[in-house]
């Protein structure tokens, strides 16, 4: 029996993770999955973010332990929570089979205008400082992060739904996007075992920034020719396909 342990990115929440978690159990019959939501985030709105990447690795540490799950974990999480995955690897990887980072992007291996592209840089921070109006919002991060969706019209329906029972504040989006540019990854790769997946098509976070980060680290690295930033949402079957190959290598 393995356990997953999937972590969402900024301002997401395990909800958005859609029916990716039953189909990597699917794929992974032996595999419990457990998608958590950082704090801030989904039925975590009321606490305060973290400002510290290190903050979100100990919450999620403390709740799995508070829930009886006990490490070792194999972890897969996307942008702000592949920063999580990092830290966790570096810091406790005697809990950490393996690792699935999503179209990250950490310092000291990216410049700031490829961890953000900057033409991004107003939405964003009109999210954090504004707020807005549920579907003009979610409307925008869906364009952001989703290239090729089969019924973008559905998807965006549930994430109006999303944020209107769960509201992330704007203090807490200022929050994450401080954690997100503050952390700083390892020089040297952590020990546990990883897989980085990146997309081509990104057009939240420059594609370059996966490339570089698995050549610094020598790790296995795969490439999505046309997904957006949401891999698991544009093309799930892929990343799960991508996951099994590369354990295949154990």
């Amino acid at each position: 029996m393995s356990t997953w342990i999937l972590l969402r990115g900024l301002t997401r929440d395990s909800r958005h993770w859609g029916d990716f978690p039953a189909a990597l159990g699917g794929a992974l019959p032996d595999a419990d999955v457990v998608a958590l939501d950082l704090p801030g985030n989904g039925r975590l709105n009321g606490m305060a973010s973290p400002s510290r990447v290190g903050e979100m690795t100990d919450y999620c540490r403390a709740e799995l332990l508070a829930r009886g799950i006990r490490p070792p974990y194999h972890l897969l999480a996307m942008s702000l929570g592949a920063m999580v995955v990092v830290d966790w690897a570096a810091k406790y990887p005697a809990e950490v089979n393996a690792g699935v980072l999503i179209n990250t992007s950490v310092r000291p291996f990216s410049p700031f205008f490829h961890r953000l592209r900057p033409e991004n840089y107003p939405a964003l921070l009109g999210l954090a400082l504004r707020g807005g109006h549920a579907p003009d919002w979610e409307a925008r991060i869906l364009r952001l992060t989703s290239n090729c969706v089969d019924d973008p019209a559905a998807i965006l329906e549930t994430w109006i739904r999303y944020r209107r029972e769960h509201p992330v504040s704007r203090r807490n989006v200022l929050r994450q996007l401080l954690a997100a540019a503050r952390y700083r990854a390892p020089a040297d790769r952590p020990s546990p075992r990883l897989l980085i997946l990146g997309s081509a098509g990104d057009a939240l976070v420059n594609p370059r920034c996966s490339r570089r980060l698995a050549l610094r680290w020598r790790t296995a690295y795969a490439e999505h020719p046309a997904a957006g930033h949401d891999i698991p949402l544009d093309d799930r079957d892929w990343v799960i396909r991508e996951v099994l190959l590369w354990l295949q290598t154990e």
